[in-house]
C-alpha cells in the first residue's frame, strides 16, 4: 500500500522542529510500524538524506523504549499495544499518518522522535527500591503472601515505563507510572521497610522534575499498553497521606 507520513523532525534539543511530509510506496501490510519506519529510513539513506531517529530496543512490547504519538494516540490506534507491536494492518492504502514524539516538559526532545525519559529513573532512585539482605535468595515460601496481594503487585509490576500515560494526559501527569511503582512494593512485605518514605519521596521528585497533576480524566489508563488501572493512583494517594501523617507525628 501507499501512505503519506507527516513526521516531526528536530535536529537536537535546542533546534526548532517541524513536520516533514514523506510519500512511502509499496508498504507491506505484514510490516510492524517500526519496520515501516526502517523501510522509510532505508529509502532516505539511499537518497542521501538523513534518516528519522526513533527509539527502539526489544521490539516485543517489553522494554518501553518505542513510544510514539501516532495520529493523536499514544502508541497508535490499537488498544493494549506498544508502538513496536502495532501492525500496518491498522492502516489503509492512501492513509496519512502523523507521527510525533511524546509531548511533555519533563520529556525534552533529543532528536526527531526520541525524547529523554531519564526523569523516570530519578523518580525510581528517590524511592522505588527495597532493602534486602544480600547473598542467597530466601526460600520462596518463607514469607507467606496472600494471593490477592501477590496478583495485585504483579499487575502493578507490568509497567514498562514507556511514558504513554504522560503523553496521553492533558496535564502531562506521571501519576499512573509512579503509582504503579509504589503499589508494586506497598502490596508486598518486602516493601514495608521504606513504606513511610517511599510515596512521599517519589511524589516529591515527580513534582520536582516537572510533571503535571492528575485530574482523573482517565486517559492514562486508556492508553497504557499494559492495562494499568486508576486504582493504583488511589493506592498511591493512601500511601502518600499515611506517609505524611507518620512524618508529622514524628516531628
Amino acid at each position: 500500500m501507499n501512505i503519506t507520513l507527516e513526521i516531526w523532525r528536530q535536529k537536537d534539543a535546542k533546534s526548532k522542529g517541524k513536520f516533514v511530509i514523506y510519500k512511502l510506496n509499496d508498504v507491506s501490510e505484514e510490516m510492524s510500524f517500526l519496520e515501516m519506519l526502517d523501510f522509510l529510513n532505508n529509502t532516505l539513506i539511499s537518497k542521501g538524506e538523513s534518516p528519522v531517529a526513533f527509539d527502539h530496543d526489544c521490539r516485543e512490547g517489553i522494554c518501553g523504549s518505542c513510544g510514539l504519538y501516532i495520529n493523536g494516540w499514544a502508541h497508535g490506534p490499537a488498544h493494549l499495544t506498544t508502538t513496536c507491536e502495532l501492525r500496518m494492518t491498522k492502516f489503509k492504502d492512501g492513509d496519512k499518518i502523523t507521527i510525533e514524539p511524546w509531548r511533555s516538559k519533563a520529556f525534552p526532545v533529543i532528536k526527531d522522535l526520541i525524547v529523554d525519559r531519564s526523569v523516570f529513573d530519578k523518580i525510581m532512585q528517590a524511592g522505588g527500591f527495597i532493602s534486602a539482605n544480600s547473598g542467597a535468595a530466601p526460600e520462596a515460601n518463607s514469607i507467606p503472601i496472600p494471593k490477592d496481594n501477590a496478583d495485585a503487585a504483579f499487575d502493578a509490576a507490568v509497567c514498562i515505563g514507556c511514558g504513554a500515560c504522560v503523553a496521553a494526559c492533558k496535564n502531562s501527569s506521571a501519576m499512573l507510572f509512579v503509582s504503579a511503582k509504589i503499589s508494586q512494593f506497598a502490596l508486598l512485605p518486602q516493601g514495608k521497610t521504606e513504606a513511610k518514605e517511599r510515596a512521599r519521596k517519589m511524589v516529591a521528585k515527580m513534582d520536582e522534575v516537572g510533571f503535571g497533576n492528575c485530574t482523573n480524566t482517565g486517559s492514562c489508563e486508556t492508553r497504557c499498553p499494559k492495562g494499568l488501572k486508576l486504582t493504583h493512583i488511589a493506592k498511591m494517594n493512601r500511601e502518600f497521606i499515611t506517609a505524611k501523617i507518620v512524618a508529622e507525628k514524628s516531628t
